[in-house]
């Protein structure tokens, strides 16, 4: 059944603005689509093999800042809008 409900998520597409969450290295962690991409392109030193078939997204931390890049498959939509950030004034 796991294997039918990633198959679904690889279809998914998101906008910029959608709030999403991924798993991370450091555990699950939620941010905001910033951009679509969909050809290939560098980041970090990487290139990152987006295509129209198979966009991937810039996604910014919500907790951090930390912008990262990831596939539409290993994102999860989110509902609600972006928590506002306090300004560090």
């Amino acid at each position: 059944m796991r294997k039918a409900a990633a198959k679904n998520r690889t279809n998914q597409t998101f906008k910029n603005g959608d709030r999403v969450t991924w798993n991370s290295e450091a555990g699950w962690v939620t941010g905001v689509i910033q951009k679509k991409i969909t050809a290939p392109t560098v980041f970090k030193g990487y290139t990152r093999h987006a295509s129209k078939d198979e966009p991937q997204y810039f996604i910014k931390s919500e907790k951090t800042d930390h912008v990262a890049v990831h596939k539409g498959s290993a994102l999860r939509k989110l509902p609600g809008k972006p928590a506002r950030r306090k300004s560090k004034a």
